[in-house]
């Protein structure tokens, strides 16, 4: 099959192109739509002029893939809220201190931090002024008050502040990824500065939130356990905010976390239940039309209740396609499906695109249709319960082909027992998704009995148990696995190298295999040589002094933490991750340090710094010295201040002063991130 012959397919090839180019480059809002409308007049006239022979014009077809590119611009720009003239960035409150954020609405419950409860709220005014936006709110905990719910409408005295970049080489960039969803900004306020004026339902979103409430507070009334409830949410209702760290660590670490998320496996199970359910219907007039009408109208309406997340909206989408394919007796190509449901998804949310779910999803079912076919031919065994089980591990396997790359790229970690958690839990999901939909469904007209309530509870603790069990054996385990962009690129050519060798066993396929390999080698190459240079790292920990000196693939590590803070510190370890070291030496602070031909002093709080012996170039400041910076500067004369994480805030505002009068830069890693120097 030639994948790019289906036109479909190259149309949302050049979507994805453009969305790219639209995320990549500022390309101006009336730029993108003065070229979109401009190519689509010059396509509508052409298609005119030839007539029914559009179709043998090579010109007619070049310009529909450049249209579609710059449809992708154009729907990354018309996305972009801060293009809107109404966005509350653009009503210069951002430099105030502080302003009346009057009338935003909770569009979005978070998984709560440590201290606070998180939301995604639209602003809806601003001083009285009507506006529009999405911001991150965070409320300080209070065991007293109740959690805010969605569509609750609040008054508060608060003002916006930026979303913090990451701080430290090769952490996870909070703020990019936040700003993929459209949000830019966040507010931090207490439960006694806000006024809850508006609980009433206004918007979609808020009526499925109050459906999941009632769902829930009729669940808990079958005293299931907290673990239990928090994995029903998450199979039934997409909404994994509850789910503890313990269990979500141990279903990633068996390889099953696609299983709490709500997906193509569980929108397919779904679609086969209502499909026989409504088989009867086809009796009466229009019976068919009207099947179809009801399936996909029930699919979007647990996709809303599953609060439309990437991969719940992709799975809906396509499946939305297949069951109008399966009713109206058409034949569908699963390729197509594919591209058209990315295709609608991407044209109305083309961030979903940057969305890890909304990638591994494809990927995973892109590589299923295509790999487990070849895999299952491998082996055709004859009783068919070894051919069931063979068919899942064939499927199992075949998506770890299609995600492993990416997945390494974004988690760093492979669970090497992957295959049996997926082949204990699968065979059973449709299992534990239907008898948990008759389980709510009793529930909610409250005729659920406690002895099936306890079944389905033991059901759910039995599978935590067992994805726990699979989790512990961490000698299965591959943690802290360095793969990068390059890695991810040069492992899905070789992938698709042997696919097509397996396929076609040509000179074409050959030469293809060859050149993944020059490539795999080339990446490896590219690696050693970057991880050859050298760096000097003071790392940003709040209260605490990290130094690190990076020598090939070699990390001499100065701190003063304690061994298990040390031991699971993450800045430590993706920096680790990110430059490929595989060793690491631990040593205490040291008070000098040579950087090739800089030298750099460390006054720490004994304030010790009058130094004759070499002249100090970089100055670093830790643990509060109680010192004269000015006459520091004087007597050192360093070329820069640097202040760690270690000092108190009101003595680097003083310190900052004292450089920007003395004119010597001053670096502060809890503002500009950690100081690296390179040699």
């Amino acid at each position: 099959m030639k994948l790019l012959n289906f036109t479909i397919i190259k149309l949302t090839f050049c979507l994805v192109l453009g969305i790219i180019i639209g995320y990549n480059f500022n390309i101006e809002l009336h730029l993108s739509f003065l070229i979109s409308v401009t190519l689509l007049t010059i396509l509508g006239l052409g298609i005119l002029l030839s007539k029914k022979n559009y179709k043998k014009h090579i010109w007619i077809g070049l310009i529909i893939f450049t249209s579609t590119i710059s449809i992708g611009v154009l729907t990354v720009n018309i996305n972009n809220q801060l293009n809107f003239k109404d966005h509350y960035s653009k009503q210069d409150i951002l430099t105030s201190d502080t302003v009346y954020s009057n009338n935003f609405r909770i569009r979005e419950i978070l998984k709560p931090s440590l201290y606070n409860n998180k939301y995604v709220i639209d602003i809806l005014k601003i001083n009285n002024e009507s506006v529009s936006g999405k911001s991150l709110l965070n409320v300080e905990k209070d065991s007293t008050k109740a959690i805010l719910k969605v569509d609750d409408i609040l008054i508060a005295r608060s003002y916006f502040q930026e979303v913090n970049a990451p701080l430290n080489p090769h952490q996870f960039d909070y703020k990019n990824y936040l700003q993929k969803k459209h949000i830019y900004n966040q507010l931090y306020i207490t439960n006694a500065e806000f006024l809850l004026i508006s609980t009433q339902k206004h918007t979609l979103f808020g009526y499925a939130a109050k459906l999941r409430e009632r769902i829930n507070k009729k669940l808990k009334q079958s005293n299931f356990k907290e673990d239990e409830l928090a994995i029903i949410n998450a199979l039934l209702l997409g909404q994994r905010q509850d789910i503890s760290k313990d269990i979500y660590d141990s279903y990633s670490q068996a390889g099953v976390i696609h299983i709490l998320a709500v997906s193509g496996l569980h929108v397919g199970i779904i679609l086969l239940l209502l499909n026989f359910m409504f088989k009867p219907i086809e009796r009466i007039k229009h019976g068919k039309t009207i099947k179809i009408l009801l399936i996909v109208v029930l699919l979007w309406s647990f996709a809303i209740i599953a609060g439309l997340s990437a991969s719940v909206t992709r799975a809906v989408t396509m499946f939305s396609i297949v069951a109008v394919g399966i009713n109206l007796k058409r034949p569908t190509n699963i390729f197509n499906t594919l591209a058209i449901s990315m295709f609608v998804i991407l044209l109305f949310k083309p961030l979903f695109l940057l969305d890890v779910g909304f990638q591994l999803s494809y990927l995973a079912v892109f590589a299923i249709v295509t790999i487990q076919p070849m895999l299952y031919k491998l082996w055709k065994p004859k009783l068919k319960i070894i051919d069931y089980f063979w068919q899942i591990f064939t499927v199992t396997l075949a998506a770890q082909f299609g995600v492993i790359p990416v997945s390494l790229y974004y988690f760093h970690q492979f669970p090497g027992l992957f295959f049996i958690s997926n082949l204990v839990i699968i065979p059973f999901l449709g299992f534990i998704l239907g008898f948990g939909i008759f389980i709510i469904t009793l529930a909610l007209v409250n005729m659920l009995p406690s002895i099936l309530a306890n079944l389905y509870g033991s059901i759910i603790s039995l599978m935590n148990d067992f994805v726990s069990w699979i989790s512990q054996q961490e000698q299965f385990l591959f943690k802290n696995i360095s793969f990068g962009i390059i890695e991810v690129i040069v492992s899905y050519i070789f992938i698709v190298s042997i696919v097509n060798l397996y396929k076609k066993r040509n000179y074409i396929s050959v030469l293809f295999f060859l050149i993944s390999i020059v490539c795999i080698q080339s990446a490896f190459i590219y690696n050693k040589h970057q991880a050859s240079t050298t760096k000097f790292i003071v790392f940003h920990k709040s209260r605490h002094s990290i130094i690190g000196m990076k020598q090939k693939n070699q990390l001499l590590l100065h701190h003063n933490l304690d061994k298990v803070s040390a031991e699971n510190n993450s800045s430590i370890t993706n920096f680790k991750i990110g430059e490929h070291i595989t060793e690491t030496i631990i040593d205490s602070l040291q008070s000098v340090y040579m950087l090739n031909n800089k030298n750099l002093l460390v006054v720490d709080s004994l304030g010790i710094y009058n130094v004759k012996s070499f002249k100090a170039d970089i100055v670093l400041l830790r643990n509060s010295p109680k010192i004269n910076l000015r006459r520091l500067i004087n007597t050192l004369q360093p070329e820069l201040i640097i202040s760690d994480g270690s000092n108190f805030k009101s003595y680097q505002e003083r310190w900052f002063k004292t450089c920007e009068a003395q004119k010597i830069p001053f670096h502060q890693t809890g503002k500009k991130g950690a100081y690296v120097y390179r040699y």
